[in-house]
């Protein structure tokens, strides 16, 4: 399988180009940059494994919830690639891909990805090992303040993770619920690398969508709609 990922929901610009078994990457952490960074990056992933956009199979799009510029971005980009191309688009969770890498780096059965949504909140996820390897959701996606997460129970053996900057970004979101996780993972950001697998599974089930068809998941509605005309 030939599959483009792009990720730009954090403050880390990621691509890889995955061609059947080679996996290319290109992964820089510089806030307010992705513009600047992100086309280049997918030119030289590309130039390097020897492909054209032409060539793929489909476009992997992390699709947050995360930073609404950076989620935008990627989204616009995605789309101008797929409709030139007559690609199809297989959006992916931005925190299921945090989530793909700690369960690659750990033997961990349960991941919990909270990344800052800002306003003392982190978009949260919570996922569990899949017979494959990979993160498979344990409830929607959601917002959460720095408090108890009602969804989480005690974990006695010690396997389950917290992964994401909002734990770092938010130290009181930690204290209140530190008591259910064996560890606390220095995986922060998502890598497209890792979106690759689930956007190939994705694609194998039918689950890509016409580039027109994209909608992010920003979570803060209040955020993304615009604001209503006053009379």
């Amino acid at each position: 399988m030939k599959l483009l990922a792009l990720d730009t929901s954090s403050i880390a610009c990621s691509v890889a180009v995955q061609i059947d078994k080679t996996t290319i990457e290109r992964h820089e952490e510089q806030p307010r940059e992705h513009t600047r960074l992100l086309v280049p990056m997918i030119k030289s992933s590309l130039s390097e494994a020897g492909m054209t956009l032409a060539e793929l199979d489909a476009i992997v799009l992390g699709n947050g919830p995360g930073s609404f510029i950076g989620m935008r971005i990627a989204a616009s980009v995605a789309q101008g690639l797929a409709f030139g191309t007559g690609l199809k688009i297989m959006p992916v969770s931005s925190l299921a891909a945090v989530a793909a890498q700690v369960f690659t780096e750990n033997d961990a059965s349960e991941v919990v990805v909270a990344q800052d949504a800002h306003m003392h909140e982190v978009y949260l996820g919570i996922y569990r090992r899949d017979t494959d390897g990979l993160p498979a959701e344990l409830m929607p996606e959601r917002l959460q303040g720095a408090a108890a997460i009602a969804e989480l129970d005690s974990s006695p053996d010690g396997s389950r993770v917290a992964a994401g900057f909002g734990w770092q970004r938010y130290p009181d979101l930690l204290a209140a619920n530190q008591a259910h996780f064996g560890e606390v993972s220095d995986v922060l950001h998502p890598r497209a690398c890792h979106l690759l697998p689930l956007g190939a599974v994705g694609l194998v089930n039918g689950m890509a969508v016409a580039p027109q068809d994209v909608v992010p998941a920003y979570l803060r509605r209040k955020v993304a709609e615009k604001p209503a005309r006053t009379p």
